[in-house]
């Protein structure tokens, strides 16, 4: 094996095509605008589905059912992009102090940073002589990112985008809550619920894998992660709006 390949390995850097693998550019960003994505359409598919099941419960009035919906959708649309907003941004606070803080380290003891950065390859398997020459060349390169990157975990240049995940956490929130939405209200009274825990289920399945797909994660915990949730949640807010519907 080549200095070069023991430095990658150390470093946990690709050294040819890896496309398929969680260590390409903007993975931070990938999984950024993925996790406010699934989680905002699981969001809004099992909040919705659990809201409108819950007045189905204890009416069979459209108009009851569709301004509950919609007012639901609505609501947590919202909720959901301010709740990412504020926790991505915080994340971003986090991370651009840390910046901070390493550059002022590399402008005021360039010396020990070096010798740090050295260390911290040691630590990883590579040689002391090969760590330092790993360490001087990254540090030529590109001090800031080859400290951000052993030492803090982060890529200065993918930082985590609180507007990024506000608005996929809006707009899939919206999109996950007009399925069961609108399959409430367009199906016949009689085969409402049945059919929108059908539509619920096969969403949720199908938000489950491709969370798995593309975050690198087991297919089938995901998914009976997703619709064991939903039926749980389904069931109990059904159960009220009947409850709730015989008593009032």
């Amino acid at each position: 094996m080549t200095e070069v390949n023991q430095a990658a390995d150390a470093a946990d850097v690709p050294v040819g095509p890896h496309d398929d693998e969680p260590h390409q550019q903007g993975f931070n960003s990938r999984l950024n605008w993925l996790r406010a994505g699934v989680l905002g359409a699981n969001d809004g598919i099992v909040s919705t589905a659990g809201l409108v099941l819950g007045v189905a419960g204890a009416t069979t009035d459209r108009t009851a059912i569709l301004v509950a919906g919609v007012a639901g959708l609505a609501a947590g649309a919202m909720s959901m992009a301010a709740g990412e907003y504020v926790s991505v941004s915080t994340q971003r606070d986090s991370e651009e102090a840390l910046l901070a803080k390493e550059r002022r380290e590399l402008l005021e003891t360039p010396e020990e940073e070096l010798a740090e950065l050295a260390g911290l390859y040691v630590d990883k398997g590579l040689d002391p002589d090969l760590a330092l020459q790993v360490a001087e060349q990254l540090t030529e390169h590109d001090a800031l990112a080859a400290h951000a990157e052993v030492e803090l975990g982060i890529d200065p240049e993918d930082l985590t985008s609180p507007w990024g995940a506000a608005v996929a956490s809006m707009l899939s929130f919206t999109l996950g809550a007009l399925l069961p939405l609108l399959t409430i209200v367009l199906v016949a009274a009689g085969a409402r619920v049945p059919v929108t825990v059908a539509a619920v289920v096969a969403a949720l399945s199908l938000t489950g894998w491709l969370s798995a797909r593309f975050g690198f994660g087991s297919a089938r915990t995901a998914v009976v992660r997703n619709v064991v949730g939903s039926l749980l949640a389904m069931a109990v807010t059904y159960g009220i709006g009947q409850l709730v519907g015989t008593q009032v």
